[in-house]
């Protein structure tokens, strides 16, 4: 059900300091962030075009992968640059870069093997049951009483970047394209899913939380690694396998995957996912929505307007056409890509805002 805009909404609560530290406005919402965000993803009904300030990503430390790539936030707070690196849940060792901003796997790190074949033998899966939960519950209980939607993430990779901190990225490649190979990997994505499927019911059981961020990277800046079909055949059907898990339990899945992937997007709404975000330079996200918002949302960047030199009203009217044509089309959701966010401030923040919330309730 709609609720009516009231100009008194426009009162600037907070400041939230979002992707590249850009600073986006959080207005006097009528509901919570958290409700408004389910009510885009779940039931596809947004209430304004959400920027992305309504959703606090949560990185527990208590799966080893966070802490590894740098990542792991509990109790709100980002561990120090001197502790992030270190082994995954698979004993691969990862060596944080600050230049970067994220880990790669330690240089001259043995392979676990170079032939999928050797899976059942090389690979060492972690004891998740004796895993801290409970403490990491306490720890994180004041952080996650928040009226923001929390996602969950899960950064090693879903199924092909975890293949590659496995045996590389070169033999990867290989594998997941060799007949003789295909075999082996299907029953590890397998495995790997039934992981993931455990870990996600171990993270509801312990966490409030609303939704997960799972993390698989496809493709390069130009075109996708592999094929469509044999993303089709061997990572679509293991993906559905946890999303499928991850909405009987009411709860969203978003895919956060870099490169040129605009060819996979079918294989990504064939997965299950609710959401992705692709990197706004270097696919198109306007064709992404105007052939694919009815069975995905996806996250749309705008033209940047000129910061030095574009008026007041030159602002508002690139917001407000924004607003038309992405918060008036029946049927289709988007939300704001992340690289968007700097330019989300001032005027262009207000008028985006006040036009959508009263766009999507008439």
């Amino acid at each position: 059900m709609g609720i009516a805009f009231d100009e008194k909404e426009m009162e600037v609560v907070e400041v939230s300091r979002a992707f590249r530290d850009a600073a986006v406005p959080i207005y006097k919402f009528p509901v919570t962030m958290k409700e408004a965000w389910r009510r885009m993803a779940l039931d596809r009904k947004p209430l304004w075009f959400n920027t992305g300030v309504e959703v606090e990503g949560f990185f527990p430390s208590i799966i080893p992968d966070n802490t590894a790539r740098g990542f792991s936030n509990d109790g709100g707070k980002r561990i120090p640059e001197e502790a992030r690196g270190g082994k995954d849940m698979f004993g691969i060792e990862w060596v944080y870069v600050p230049v970067a901003g994220g880990s790669m796997e330690k240089p001259g790190t043995k392979r676990l093997f170079d032939d999928a074949n050797d899976w059942k033998e090389r690979i060492v899966w972690p004891d998740i049951d004796s895993w801290d939960w409970e403490g990491s519950a306490k720890q994180n209980e004041a952080m996650l009483n928040t009226d923001k939607f929390v996602n969950l993430q899960f950064l090693n990779g879903f199924g092909f970047e975890r293949l590659i901190s496995f045996m590389g990225f070169e033999d990867a490649a290989v594998a997941i394209i060799d007949e003789d190979q295909q075999d082996a990997l299907k029953e590890l994505f397998d495995k790997l899913s039934d992981l993931y499927v455990k870990l996600v019911d171990k993270c509801c059981q312990y966490y409030k939380i609303d939704g997960f961020l799972i993390h698989d990277d496809w493709g390069t800046q130009r075109a996708p690694f592999f094929s469509v079909d044999i993303g089709r055949e061997m990572l679509v059907p293991y993906m559905r396998k946890v999303t499928d898990h991850i909405h009987s339990l009411g709860k969203t899945a978003e895919l956060h995957s870099c490169g040129c992937n605009e060819l996979q997007i079918e294989n990504f709404i064939a997965g299950g996912w609710d959401i992705w975000g692709p990197m706004a330079s270097i696919n198109d996200t306007y064709k992404l929505f105007e052939n694919y918002g009815d069975k995905i949302i996806i996250g749309v960047s705008p033209e940047p307007y000129d910061k030095a030199n574009d008026s007041d009203d030159v602002k508002r009217a690139k917001a407000k056409e924004f607003v038309d044509k992405f918060c008036t089309v029946p049927g289709k959701v988007a939300i704001m890509n992340r690289y968007f966010a700097p330019y989300m401030e001032g005027v262009y923040a207000e008028e985006m805002y006040r036009d959508s919330r009263i766009a999507c309730t008439s």
